[in-house]
C-alpha cells in the first residue's frame, strides 16, 4: 500500500468533523460545545457563543443592535434581562420594538395565531382578521384595541413632560417612554415585566431608535407635534453614540436582524479612531444581494467599522431560535 505523505497540507491537517450528540439532561454549555464539534450552521453558533460571551465577560462597550419582529414574537425579556444585568451600554432599535413593548409594559398581549396551508387560507384568515380588529404579524395576532390604549399612555404619561422641553433628541423621548413604562408598569401591577425600554431607563442604558418615524410610535410622535411645541432632533442622537464609541477601551456589537439598527451601530466607527474588536449578526438576510442586513461583517471590516484583528461571525438563521441559544450559550461561560 502506498504512504501518502500529507505533511504539507497546512490548511486541512486540522479539526475533524465530529458528531453531535444529544441527551436529555444536557445543560446548555454541553449542547452548545456539541454544536462546535459538527460543521455549517452549528459551527456559527458555537463561535458566535465564544464571541459573544467574550465580550460580556471582559471590559468591553457593548452596543446591541435590535431590528426585526423580536418584541412581539417573544424576545422581549432576553433583551430586558441584559440590559439589568449591564450587557448592554447603549441599545439601538426600532420603533416597531418599542411600540410592541409599550403595548406590553401597559398590559397588552400579543397572542399566537395561524398561517394557512395556502396562499389563498392565509388571505381568507387575513380578511376575517381584519373585519375582527386583529392584526397579524406572520404567526403572532395582536388586537387592535391595543394601539388605543397606547396612544392614550403616550398623550397622558409620555408627551406631556417633553412638551415643556420643546425639540428633544429621540434618545430623550425614548428615556421619557421607559420611564412612563416603568411608572405604570408599577404603579398598575401589571402582570408583566416593564421591558425594553423601562430596564434601559432604569439603569441609565442610552436607547437610540434613529427610524422612529418608521412606525406607530413615530406616527403618534408626529401627530402630537402638529398640535403642540413637542418635536423631535433626528440629529441630536448622533453625538451620542458616537461618544460612546469614541469612549470605549474595546468595543462590540451584538446585531439581531438587518435594517437601519444595524448600520446606526456599525457606522459609529467611521467617526473615531478606533472600530469594533468584537461583532457578533444574528440574520436571515443573505448577502449575494448586496444589500446591508445581510452583509457580511468581514465586509465591514473593509469599511473599517471592524478591526483588522477583530472577532466576528454572522450567524444566517431565524433570530427567535439563534438569539436564545447564543446569549444562553454565552451566560453559560460567564
Amino acid at each position: 500500500m502506498t504512504d501518502h505523505d500529507h505533511s504539507d497540507r497546512e490548511e486541512f491537517a486540522h479539526d475533524p468533523i465530529g458528531h453531535a450528540a444529544v441527551d436529555g439532561d444536557m445543560s446548555v454549555s454541553e449542547l452548545i460545545e456539541q454544536y462546535g464539534h459538527a460543521g455549517i450552521g452549528a459551527t456559527q453558533i458555537s463561535e458566535a457563543v465564544d464571541i459573544y460571551a467574550e465580550m460580556l465577560s471582559g471590559d468591553v462597550t457593548n452596543v446591541f443592535g435590535l431590528a426585526g419582529a423580536m418584541v412581539p414574537s417573544g424576545m422581549r425579556q432576553i433583551v430586558a434581562d441584559l440590559i439589568r444585568d449591564g450587557h448592554i451600554d447603549a441599545l439601538v432599535t426600532t420603533g416597531a420594538n418599542l411600540t410592541h413593548d409599550t403595548i406590553e409594559a401597559i398590559g397588552g398581549k400579543h397572542h399566537h395565531g395561524e398561517l394557512g396551508d395556502t396562499p389563498t387560507e392565509t388571505t381568507e384568515y387575513d380578511e376575517q382578521l381584519r373585519d375582527e380588529g386583529v392584526d397579524r404579524i406572520y404567526n403572532v395576532y395582536l388586537p387592535q384595541e391595543h394601539f388605543a390604549l397606547f396612544e392614550d399612555h403616550l398623550r397622558e404619561h409620555v408627551f406631556p413632560p417633553l412638551e415643556a422641553e420643546g425639540v428633544v433628541s429621540i434618545q430623550r423621548f425614548t428615556e421619557q417612554l421607559g420611564k412612563a413604562n416603568s411608572q405604570i408598569n408599577d404603579s398598575e401591577a401589571i402582570d408583566e415585566d416593564g421591558g425594553i425600554a423601562a430596564a434601559a431607563y432604569e439603569n441609565d442604558v442610552p436607547a437610540y431608535c434613529p427610524a422612529v418615524q418608521d412606525s406607530v410610535l413615530g406616527l403618534q410622535a408626529w401627530m402630537y407635534s402638529q398640535t403642540s411645541d413637542f418635536s423631535l432632533d433626528a440629529l441630536a442622537d448622533m453625538t451620542g453614540l458616537n461618544d460612546v464609541a469614541y469612549e470605549a477601551e474595546k468595543a462590540g456589537a451584538m446585531i439581531v436582524g438587518g435594517g437601519v439598527p444595524k448600520n446606526y451601530v456599525l457606522q459609529t466607527m467611521l467617526v473615531v479612531p478606533g472600530a469594533y474588536d468584537y461583532a457578533v449578526q444574528l440574520t436571515m438576510d443573505p448577502p449575494q444581494t448586496g444589500g446591508l442586513s445581510g452583509a457580511t461583517l468581514d465586509e465591514a471590516r473593509s469599511w473599517g467599522k471592524l478591526e483588522k484583528s477583530a472577532r466576528n461571525v454572522s450567524v444566517y438563521a431565524d433570530a427567535t431560535i439563534t438569539l436564545p441559544l447564543v446569549v444562553a450559550g454565552a451566560r453559560s461561560q460567564l
